[in-house]
Protein backbone atom coordinates (compact mmCIF):
# COMPACT_ATOMS: atom_id res chain seq x y z
CA UNK A 1 0.00 0.00 0.00
CA UNK A 2 1.27 3.47 -0.87
CA UNK A 3 2.47 5.80 1.86
CA UNK A 4 -0.48 8.00 2.97
CA UNK A 5 1.72 11.05 2.41
CA UNK A 6 2.09 10.08 -1.23
CA UNK A 7 -1.65 9.61 -1.57
CA UNK A 8 -2.29 13.11 -0.20
CA UNK A 9 0.46 14.49 -2.43
CA UNK A 10 -1.15 12.94 -5.52
CA UNK A 11 -4.61 14.20 -4.56
CA UNK A 12 -3.43 17.77 -3.91
CA UNK A 13 -2.48 18.55 -7.50
CA UNK A 14 1.11 19.34 -6.48
CA UNK A 15 2.42 15.99 -7.69
CA UNK A 16 1.18 16.80 -11.20
CA UNK A 17 3.62 19.73 -11.13
CA UNK A 18 6.60 17.74 -9.82
CA UNK A 19 9.09 15.67 -11.77
CA UNK A 20 9.69 14.70 -15.38
CA UNK A 21 7.16 15.46 -18.11
CA UNK A 22 6.46 11.74 -18.47
CA UNK A 23 6.90 10.77 -14.82
CA UNK A 24 5.53 12.61 -11.77
CA UNK A 25 7.62 12.26 -8.64
CA UNK A 26 6.97 12.09 -4.93
CA UNK A 27 7.65 14.96 -2.52
CA UNK A 28 10.53 15.54 -0.13
CA UNK A 29 9.70 13.29 2.82
CA UNK A 30 8.97 16.12 5.30
CA UNK A 31 6.95 18.31 2.95
CA UNK A 32 3.41 16.93 3.10
CA UNK A 33 3.07 16.83 6.87
CA UNK A 34 5.00 20.08 7.24
CA UNK A 35 2.66 21.94 4.91
CA UNK A 36 -0.41 20.47 6.59
CA UNK A 37 0.84 21.73 9.96
CA UNK A 38 1.17 25.23 8.51
CA UNK A 39 -2.56 25.23 7.72
CA UNK A 40 -3.49 24.84 11.40
CA UNK A 41 -4.88 28.35 12.03
CA UNK A 42 -7.30 28.18 9.06
CA UNK A 43 -10.13 25.69 9.35
CA UNK A 44 -10.73 23.82 6.12
CA UNK A 45 -7.70 25.24 4.29
CA UNK A 46 -6.10 22.67 1.97
CA UNK A 47 -2.57 23.98 2.26
CA UNK A 48 -1.11 21.39 -0.11
CA UNK A 49 -3.47 22.52 -2.84
CA UNK A 50 -2.14 26.09 -2.43
CA UNK A 51 1.07 24.89 -4.07
CA UNK A 52 -0.74 24.45 -7.38
CA UNK A 53 -3.07 27.44 -7.47
CA UNK A 54 -1.09 29.55 -9.92
CA UNK A 55 -0.48 26.55 -12.18
CA UNK A 56 -4.19 25.71 -12.16
CA UNK A 57 -5.10 29.22 -13.28
CA UNK A 58 -2.28 29.48 -15.86
CA UNK A 59 -2.40 25.96 -17.27
CA UNK A 60 1.14 25.10 -16.14
CA UNK A 61 2.56 21.58 -15.86
CA UNK A 62 5.74 19.80 -14.76
CA UNK A 63 8.87 20.19 -16.91
CA UNK A 64 11.67 18.44 -15.01
CA UNK A 65 14.70 20.73 -14.66
CA UNK A 66 12.76 23.61 -16.21
CA UNK A 67 10.33 25.32 -13.85
CA UNK A 68 6.61 25.07 -14.50
CA UNK A 69 6.56 28.74 -15.47
CA UNK A 70 9.59 28.32 -17.72
CA UNK A 71 11.77 31.12 -16.34
CA UNK A 72 14.05 29.06 -14.07
CA UNK A 73 16.35 26.14 -14.84
CA UNK A 74 18.41 23.70 -12.80
CA UNK A 75 21.83 23.37 -14.43
CA UNK A 76 24.99 21.42 -13.54
CA UNK A 77 27.84 23.57 -12.27
CA UNK A 78 31.12 22.28 -10.94
CA UNK A 79 30.32 19.38 -8.65
CA UNK A 80 26.81 20.58 -7.88
CA UNK A 81 23.77 22.25 -9.37
CA UNK A 82 22.63 25.84 -9.75
CA UNK A 83 19.19 27.36 -10.20
CA UNK A 84 19.12 30.31 -12.60
CA UNK A 85 16.00 32.46 -12.93
CA UNK A 86 15.56 34.88 -15.82
CA UNK A 87 11.94 36.02 -15.42
CA UNK A 88 12.40 39.69 -16.31
CA UNK A 89 13.66 41.43 -19.40
CA UNK A 90 16.36 43.06 -17.31
CA UNK A 91 17.59 39.62 -16.21
CA UNK A 92 18.01 38.45 -19.80
CA UNK A 93 19.78 41.70 -20.65
CA UNK A 94 22.22 41.19 -17.75
CA UNK A 95 23.38 37.75 -18.88
CA UNK A 96 26.19 38.98 -21.22
CA UNK A 97 27.67 41.06 -18.39
CA UNK A 98 27.26 38.18 -15.95
CA UNK A 99 28.97 35.64 -18.21
CA UNK A 100 31.42 38.18 -19.70
CA UNK A 101 30.33 37.43 -23.24
CA UNK A 102 31.77 39.32 -26.19
CA UNK A 103 28.41 39.38 -27.99
CA UNK A 104 24.91 39.12 -26.53
CA UNK A 105 23.02 35.97 -27.62
CA UNK A 106 20.52 36.66 -30.38
CA UNK A 107 17.59 34.75 -28.87
CA UNK A 108 16.32 33.56 -25.51
CA UNK A 109 17.18 29.89 -26.31
CA UNK A 110 20.68 31.01 -27.26
CA UNK A 111 20.92 32.84 -23.94
CA UNK A 112 20.05 29.69 -22.03
CA UNK A 113 22.58 27.69 -24.06
CA UNK A 114 25.28 30.22 -23.16
CA UNK A 115 24.33 30.03 -19.48
CA UNK A 116 24.49 26.21 -19.51
CA UNK A 117 27.89 26.14 -21.25
CA UNK A 118 29.38 28.72 -18.91
CA UNK A 119 28.08 27.10 -15.73
CA UNK A 120 29.61 23.80 -16.79
CA UNK A 121 33.05 25.32 -17.36
CA UNK A 122 33.52 28.22 -14.92
CA UNK A 123 34.10 28.48 -11.18
CA UNK A 124 30.62 28.46 -9.60
CA UNK A 125 31.71 30.65 -6.69
CA UNK A 126 32.88 33.37 -9.05
CA UNK A 127 29.66 33.13 -11.06
CA UNK A 128 27.55 33.39 -7.91
CA UNK A 129 29.38 36.53 -6.78
CA UNK A 130 28.94 38.17 -10.18
CA UNK A 131 25.23 37.25 -10.21
CA UNK A 132 24.70 38.86 -6.79
CA UNK A 133 26.43 42.05 -7.90
CA UNK A 134 24.15 42.27 -10.95
CA UNK A 135 21.00 41.49 -8.97
CA UNK A 136 20.35 38.20 -10.78
CA UNK A 137 18.29 35.52 -8.97
CA UNK A 138 20.81 32.68 -9.02
CA UNK A 139 21.37 30.07 -6.31
CA UNK A 140 23.23 26.88 -5.56
CA UNK A 141 20.97 23.96 -4.81
CA UNK A 142 20.93 23.43 -1.05
CA UNK A 143 23.09 26.43 -0.18
CA UNK A 144 20.61 27.69 2.44
CA UNK A 145 20.38 24.43 4.38
CA UNK A 146 20.03 25.20 8.09
CA UNK A 147 18.81 28.77 7.51
CA UNK A 148 15.98 29.83 9.82
CA UNK A 149 12.56 30.17 8.23
CA UNK A 150 11.50 33.03 10.52
CA UNK A 151 13.74 35.13 12.72
CA UNK A 152 11.67 36.90 15.39
CA UNK A 153 13.03 40.21 16.68
CA UNK A 154 11.36 41.42 19.89
CA UNK A 155 10.98 45.20 19.91
CA UNK A 156 8.80 45.98 22.91
CA UNK A 157 5.75 45.00 24.93
CA UNK A 158 2.13 45.05 23.82
CA UNK A 159 -1.02 43.11 24.74
CA UNK A 160 -2.07 39.96 22.95
CA UNK A 161 -4.55 40.65 20.16
CA UNK A 162 -6.99 38.81 17.95
CA UNK A 163 -6.57 39.52 14.22
CA UNK A 164 -10.24 40.40 13.78
CA UNK A 165 -10.69 44.03 12.69
CA UNK A 166 -6.99 44.85 12.83
CA UNK A 167 -5.65 47.05 10.03
CA UNK A 168 -3.08 45.33 7.83
CA UNK A 169 -1.10 47.39 5.32
CA UNK A 170 0.02 45.00 2.59
CA UNK A 171 2.90 46.61 0.70
CA UNK A 172 3.96 43.37 -0.97
CA UNK A 173 3.60 42.12 -4.53
CA UNK A 174 3.43 38.96 -6.64
CA UNK A 175 2.64 35.84 -4.56
CA UNK A 176 4.13 35.19 -1.10
CA UNK A 177 3.26 38.52 0.57
CA UNK A 178 -0.18 38.86 -1.04
CA UNK A 179 -1.04 35.30 0.04
CA UNK A 180 -0.02 36.22 3.60
CA UNK A 181 -2.35 39.22 3.43
CA UNK A 182 -5.17 37.12 2.00
CA UNK A 183 -4.88 34.60 4.84
CA UNK A 184 -4.91 37.39 7.43
CA UNK A 185 -8.05 38.73 5.75
CA UNK A 186 -9.54 35.25 6.07
CA UNK A 187 -8.76 35.46 9.80
CA UNK A 188 -10.81 38.65 10.06
CA UNK A 189 -8.29 41.44 9.51
CA UNK A 190 -9.02 44.50 7.38
CA UNK A 191 -6.32 44.40 4.71
CA UNK A 192 -5.41 47.34 2.48
CA UNK A 193 -3.18 46.65 -0.50
CA UNK A 194 -0.89 49.67 -0.87
CA UNK A 195 0.81 50.09 -4.26
CA UNK A 196 2.92 52.58 -6.13
CA UNK A 197 1.10 54.25 -9.00
CA UNK A 198 4.36 54.20 -10.94
CA UNK A 199 5.20 50.56 -10.22
CA UNK A 200 2.11 48.60 -9.18
CA UNK A 201 2.10 44.91 -8.33
CA UNK A 202 3.42 43.06 -11.39
CA UNK A 203 0.84 40.33 -10.79
CA UNK A 204 -1.76 42.75 -12.17
CA UNK A 205 -0.30 41.97 -15.60
CA UNK A 206 -0.84 38.24 -15.14
CA UNK A 207 -3.99 36.13 -15.11
CA UNK A 208 -6.80 38.13 -13.53
CA UNK A 209 -8.09 35.07 -11.70
CA UNK A 210 -4.84 34.60 -9.80
CA UNK A 211 -4.62 38.26 -8.83
CA UNK A 212 -8.27 38.20 -7.72
CA UNK A 213 -7.63 35.07 -5.66
CA UNK A 214 -4.85 36.74 -3.67
CA UNK A 215 -6.32 40.24 -3.42
CA UNK A 216 -10.10 40.00 -3.68
CA UNK A 217 -10.56 40.34 0.09
CA UNK A 218 -8.54 43.56 0.25
CA UNK A 219 -9.08 47.22 -0.51
CA UNK A 220 -6.70 49.05 -2.81
CA UNK A 221 -4.81 52.28 -2.14
CA UNK A 222 -2.34 53.65 -4.66
CA UNK A 223 0.13 56.49 -4.11
CA UNK A 224 2.93 58.11 -6.06
CA UNK A 225 5.90 56.97 -3.97
CA UNK A 226 8.25 59.17 -6.00
CA UNK A 227 6.47 62.34 -4.87
CA UNK A 228 6.97 63.85 -1.42
CA UNK A 229 3.25 63.78 -0.68
CA UNK A 230 2.90 60.14 -1.70
CA UNK A 231 5.89 59.07 0.40
CA UNK A 232 4.50 61.01 3.36
CA UNK A 233 1.09 59.34 3.06
CA UNK A 234 2.76 55.93 2.82
CA UNK A 235 4.66 56.59 6.06
CA UNK A 236 1.45 57.71 7.78
CA UNK A 237 -0.44 54.60 6.65
CA UNK A 238 2.37 52.48 8.07
CA UNK A 239 2.16 54.40 11.36
CA UNK A 240 -1.58 53.71 11.63
CA UNK A 241 -1.47 50.01 10.72
CA UNK A 242 -1.51 47.21 13.27
CA UNK A 243 0.41 44.91 10.91
CA UNK A 244 2.61 45.66 7.91
CA UNK A 245 3.52 43.12 5.24
CA UNK A 246 6.31 43.95 2.82
CA UNK A 247 8.66 42.07 0.53
CA UNK A 248 11.23 44.76 -0.24
CA UNK A 249 14.91 44.95 0.44
CA UNK A 250 15.44 47.20 3.50
CA UNK A 251 17.23 49.88 1.51
CA UNK A 252 14.21 50.33 -0.77
CA UNK A 253 12.00 51.30 2.17
CA UNK A 254 14.78 53.39 3.69
CA UNK A 255 14.73 55.54 0.55
CA UNK A 256 11.08 56.29 1.38
CA UNK A 257 11.93 57.22 4.96
CA UNK A 258 10.66 53.96 6.47
CA UNK A 259 12.64 51.94 9.00
CA UNK A 260 10.88 48.77 10.15
CA UNK A 261 12.50 48.46 13.58
CA UNK A 262 12.05 52.12 14.40
CA UNK A 263 8.39 52.00 13.33
CA UNK A 264 7.58 48.99 15.51
CA UNK A 265 9.46 50.37 18.52
CA UNK A 266 7.53 53.63 18.24
CA UNK A 267 4.23 51.88 18.89
CA UNK A 268 2.64 51.16 15.51
CA UNK A 269 2.55 48.72 13.84
CA UNK A 270 2.63 45.94 16.42
CA UNK A 271 3.88 43.28 13.98
CA UNK A 272 6.02 43.86 10.91
CA UNK A 273 6.25 40.96 8.43
CA UNK A 274 9.31 41.27 6.19
CA UNK A 275 9.59 38.68 3.39
CA UNK A 276 12.87 38.39 1.49
CA UNK A 277 14.68 35.67 -0.41
CA UNK A 278 17.44 35.13 2.14
CA UNK A 279 16.65 37.36 5.11
CA UNK A 280 16.93 41.09 5.72
CA UNK A 281 20.69 41.06 6.30
CA UNK A 282 21.45 40.58 2.62
CA UNK A 283 20.40 42.25 -0.60
CA UNK A 284 20.05 39.16 -2.81
CA UNK A 285 17.12 38.89 -5.18
CA UNK A 286 15.06 35.70 -5.25
CA UNK A 287 11.94 34.28 -6.85
CA UNK A 288 9.94 31.24 -5.88
CA UNK A 289 11.78 28.59 -7.89
CA UNK A 290 15.38 29.63 -7.21
CA UNK A 291 14.66 30.30 -3.53
CA UNK A 292 13.22 26.79 -3.21
CA UNK A 293 16.33 25.34 -4.86
CA UNK A 294 18.57 27.32 -2.50
CA UNK A 295 16.71 25.75 0.41
CA UNK A 296 17.18 22.31 -1.11
CA UNK A 297 13.45 21.88 -1.71
CA UNK A 298 13.78 19.92 -4.94
CA UNK A 299 13.07 16.30 -5.80
CA UNK A 300 15.67 13.93 -7.14
CA UNK A 301 15.64 11.42 -10.00
CA UNK A 302 18.75 9.52 -11.06
CA UNK A 303 21.06 11.97 -9.27
CA UNK A 304 19.47 14.98 -10.93
CA UNK A 305 17.31 17.59 -9.16
CA UNK A 306 13.86 18.43 -10.49
CA UNK A 307 11.53 21.26 -9.53
CA UNK A 308 9.06 20.55 -6.76
CA UNK A 309 5.67 22.05 -7.68
CA UNK A 310 5.38 25.59 -9.07
CA UNK A 311 7.54 28.36 -7.55
CA UNK A 312 6.94 26.51 -4.31
CA UNK A 313 8.80 28.98 -2.07
CA UNK A 314 6.07 31.54 -2.68
CA UNK A 315 2.99 29.75 -1.32
CA UNK A 316 4.99 28.09 1.45
CA UNK A 317 6.36 31.45 2.56
CA UNK A 318 2.95 33.10 2.39
CA UNK A 319 1.39 30.52 4.71
CA UNK A 320 4.43 30.52 7.01
CA UNK A 321 4.46 34.31 7.30
CA UNK A 322 0.72 34.51 8.01
CA UNK A 323 0.97 31.84 10.70
CA UNK A 324 3.96 33.55 12.32
CA UNK A 325 2.03 36.84 12.35
CA UNK A 326 -1.00 35.27 14.05
CA UNK A 327 1.28 33.63 16.60
CA UNK A 328 3.03 36.95 17.33
CA UNK A 329 -0.30 38.74 17.83
CA UNK A 330 -1.65 36.00 20.06
CA UNK A 331 1.47 36.02 22.24
CA UNK A 332 1.63 39.78 22.66
CA UNK A 333 4.63 42.04 22.24
CA UNK A 334 6.01 44.05 19.35
CA UNK A 335 7.73 42.03 16.67
CA UNK A 336 9.72 42.23 13.47
CA UNK A 337 9.33 38.90 11.67
CA UNK A 338 12.22 38.34 9.25
CA UNK A 339 10.90 35.65 6.90
CA UNK A 340 13.39 33.99 4.54
CA UNK A 341 11.93 32.22 1.51
CA UNK A 342 15.00 29.99 1.21
CA UNK A 343 14.85 29.27 4.95
CA UNK A 344 11.18 28.29 4.76
CA UNK A 345 12.06 25.78 2.05
CA UNK A 346 15.15 24.49 3.88
CA UNK A 347 12.94 23.52 6.83
CA UNK A 348 10.85 21.30 4.56
CA UNK A 349 13.57 19.79 2.36
CA UNK A 350 14.68 16.18 2.50
CA UNK A 351 15.04 12.93 0.58
CA UNK A 352 12.48 12.28 -2.14
CA UNK A 353 9.75 9.77 -1.34
CA UNK A 354 9.58 7.13 -4.11
CA UNK A 355 6.20 7.25 -5.82
CA UNK A 356 4.39 4.45 -7.57
CA UNK A 357 3.25 5.03 -11.14
CA UNK A 358 -0.15 3.62 -10.22
CA UNK A 359 -1.04 6.52 -7.93
CA UNK A 360 -4.16 8.31 -9.25
CA UNK A 361 -3.02 11.83 -10.08
CA UNK A 362 -5.23 14.88 -9.59
CA UNK A 363 -4.56 18.08 -11.58
CA UNK A 364 -3.72 21.30 -9.71
CA UNK A 365 -6.69 23.34 -8.51
CA UNK A 366 -7.37 26.77 -7.03
CA UNK A 367 -9.74 28.01 -4.37
CA UNK A 368 -12.82 29.76 -5.74
CA UNK A 369 -12.46 33.51 -6.15
CA UNK A 370 -14.82 35.20 -3.66
CA UNK A 371 -14.83 38.53 -5.47
CA UNK A 372 -12.72 40.44 -7.98
CA UNK A 373 -9.78 42.42 -6.64
CA UNK A 374 -10.32 46.19 -6.70
CA UNK A 375 -8.75 48.23 -9.45
CA UNK A 376 -5.50 50.05 -8.76
CA UNK A 377 -6.23 52.76 -6.18
CA UNK A 378 -9.98 52.17 -6.26
CA UNK A 379 -10.30 52.71 -2.51
CA UNK A 380 -7.58 55.31 -1.95
CA UNK A 381 -9.85 58.19 -0.99
CA UNK A 382 -11.96 56.03 1.31
CA UNK A 383 -8.94 54.52 3.08
CA UNK A 384 -7.24 57.89 3.60
CA UNK A 385 -10.48 59.42 4.93
CA UNK A 386 -10.94 56.58 7.43
CA UNK A 387 -7.38 57.12 8.66
CA UNK A 388 -7.82 60.88 8.90
CA UNK A 389 -5.30 61.56 6.14
CA UNK A 390 -5.44 64.10 3.33
CA UNK A 391 -3.85 64.05 -0.11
Amino acid sequence: MDDPRLQRWARSGAMALTGLPDRPLGPPEALVEGVERLAGPWSGLDALALLGERAALMGLWRRGRVSCGGSCRLLPSGEGWMAVSLPRGEDLESVPAWLELDEPPATTPATWSAVARTLASRDPSELMERAWLLGLPVARVGEAAGTAAVTKVALGSAPARDPANLLVADLSALWAGPLCGDLLAAAGAHVVKVESTGRPDGARRGPAGFFDLLNGRKRSAALDFSAAQGARLLREIVQRADVVIEASRPRALAQLGIDAERAVRSGRPQVWVSITGYGRAGERVAFGDDAAAAGGLVVWHENSPMFCADAVADPLTGVTAAGACLEALAGGGRWLLDVSMAGVCAALAGPTLPASRRLPLEPPRARPVTRPAPGLGEDTAEVLAELGLRM
